[in-house]
């Protein structure tokens, strides 16, 4: 007779979801959130879901590559018990370890059924810091008029904090946006989010120019190729700013090499990138190391972003929230989820497990 957080079985599908307009980043757009939803349910009947968030001009995933991994992965998954979710990561490791975002949603899927059982929320799993964030709202790649409307909606929501994807066009294009954006809207703290799509060089000549204007952005994450660490690490040291890794921070090894050779100031977590176990390893070398927390993620529904609430509210002590993605979504195929008023998300109404489910 099996345990009833024995793994009964693992289903995936996917999941379809249309965006207001086209989300652009410098490795290119997406106008539909091409996911999977993932679901693991336990001998007894629970049920826990996940979501992968594939986006292939940040690294190379695509919704079919994910499945294949989520299939890849049955093995491991079926059989095994939800209380032991650190070996089924490690088996995730060794056999997909490439496939971030199907890691990521079966993990998901793992820890929700293990927290609905247990009636746990997840943020109280993760620590129980808190359970507010704010968080900022992305101004994607377009025209200088597109940036300065996105700006003003941004602050007429009542978030603060502008994100903007830069690089991958010329940089007088990517000045004259930001200069739009400060202009509507002076007093917001700007993230300038290059997504690998600059050199060196670049980044900084486009924060000089920005400075010319005083314009000082509050942070400058991933302007160089996710493999640039000479690059990434001059920055730092001579950028005069914040400067954030993303797409170089995909490990705890490679966040421990970030440290060492003090390539970055700030490290943005994605559960989506490697996992949520791995991604708890990367807070804990953060922590250890002295580089500054920020959390973000793909382009992702209310399931995965609220998890990764869970995650940053739980653990406390991230300086940079960019959980925005769901704004973007013409369609909300779920029911729960944190509660959103302005900037700030709220999970103190969970009671447990992430608190997201398929309507």
């Amino acid at each position: 007779m099996p345990a009833p957080t024995t793994i009964r079985s693992l289903a995936v599908e996917e999941l379809n979801i249309p965006l207001h307009a086209p989300f652009g980043i410098s490795g290119g757009a997406q106008e539909v959130a091409r996911n999977l939803l993932v679901t693991v349910e336990l001998a007894d009947g629970t049920r826990g879901y996940g979501e992968a968030a594939p986006f292939q001009a940040y690294n190379g995933e695509t919704q079919d590559t994910a499945r294949a991994a989520v299939e890849r992965a049955r093995p491991a998954v079926e059989g095994a018990d939800v209380r032991e979710w650190r070996p089924i990561a490690a088996a995730l490791r060794a056999s997909i370890g490439d496939a971030g975002s199907a890691r990521c949603a079966i993990e998901t899927a793992v820890l929700d059924a293990l927290t609905r059982r247990a009636g746990v929320p997840l943020w109280a799993f993760f620590g129980g810091a808190g359970t507010t964030l704010e968080t900022d709202m992305t101004v994607t790649t377009g025209s200088v008029e597109d940036a300065s409307t996105a700006a003003l909606a941004i602050i007429g929501r009542g978030i603060s904090t502008i994100k903007v994807k830069v690089g991958g066009g010329e940089l007088d294009h990517d000045l004259r946006r930001i200069v739009a954006i400060h202009a509507v809207a002076p007093d917001a703290p700007l993230i300038l989010d290059g997504n690998g799509g600059m050199s060196a060089d670049a980044a900084l000549a486009l924060v000089g120019a920005l400075r010319a204007q005083n314009i000082r952005p509050a942070l400058l994450e991933q302007p160089v190729p996710a493999d640039d660490w000479e690059g990434l690490a001059q920055l730092a040291r001579w950028g005069d700013v914040a400067v954030a890794a993303d797409e170089s921070a995909t490990s705890a090894a490679n966040v421990l090499r970030l440290a060492q050779e003090r390539a970055a100031h700030v490290v943005n977590i994605k559960l989506m990138k490697c996992g949520v176990v791995e991604a708890l390893d990367i807070a804990a070398v953060c922590r250890a190391s002295g580089l500054r927390l920020m959390i973000g993620g793909n382009v992702e529904s209310i399931l995965a972003m609220t998890m990764s609430a869970h995650f940053a509210a739980g653990l406390g002590g991230f300086e940079f929230v960019d959980l925005d993605t769901p704004m973007f979504m013409a369609e909300n195929p779920f029911r729960g989820g944190f509660v959103q008023q302005g900037a700030r998300l709220e999970l103190a109404q969970i009671a447990a497990g992430h608190g997201v489910e398929p309507r």
